[in-house]
């Protein structure tokens, strides 16, 4: 059952079904925001594809009238170039071409990054002199800070996805 961006998690869950075509509608079931929907573009594994990918987005959410502070979209933009970085540099022998694709539901808004190279990256830590190494550090800081989950899963063809979803509206402490 997918829950249109509308309960509590911070992404959709998988039904099985094709997750680029929207489910039967659900007469109990609110009708969607007009910004709610998916979008997938794919790019050759290159360099110039980083910043495509990042005004892409920013142009996709502000298209789509996305209720994103400035905060939230340059934080997205971060995790954007972050992410199609790494795709980049360390996958594009097995994997000449990725995959953005951003979901936005009610309370949320999902990047994810898909190449077909199987090595699931972790967060290290880098030595201060390097001027690398701290891509998956920042994703996953400025998901937490905005209160968002991230994570690196397996696809079907033998490749991965990362992804960062962080919610639309901010955090209130009590």
């Amino acid at each position: 059952m997918d829950d249109h961006g509308r309960g509590s998690g911070p992404r959709p869950t998988g039904s099985g079904e094709d997750p680029l075509q929207p489910p039967p509608p659900d007469p109990g079931e609110p009708d969607p925001l007009p910004y709610e929907g998916v979008w997938r573009f794919t790019a050759p594994a290159v360099d110039a594809s980083v910043p495509q990918a990042r005004h892409a987005v920013r142009d996709l959410l502000y298209r789509q009238g996305v209720p994103v502070s400035d905060d939230l979209v340059q934080g997205l933009l971060l995790i954007v170039s972050e992410l199609v970085t790494n795709a980049v540099r360390h996958a594009a022998l097995l994997s000449p071409m990725l995959a953005v694709e951003v979901a936005v539901g009610a309370e949320w808004v999902r990047v994810s990054v898909e190449d077909n190279h199987p090595y699931r990256p972790t967060a290290l830590e880098a030595a201060h002199s390097e001027t690398g190494g701290r891509g998956l550090l920042l994703v996953r800081e400025i998901t937490l800070e905005a209160g968002g989950a991230c994570d690196v899963e397996h696809t079907s063809s033998g490749g991965k996805v990362i992804w960062a979803a962080l919610p639309l509206k901010a955090l209130r402490v009590s």
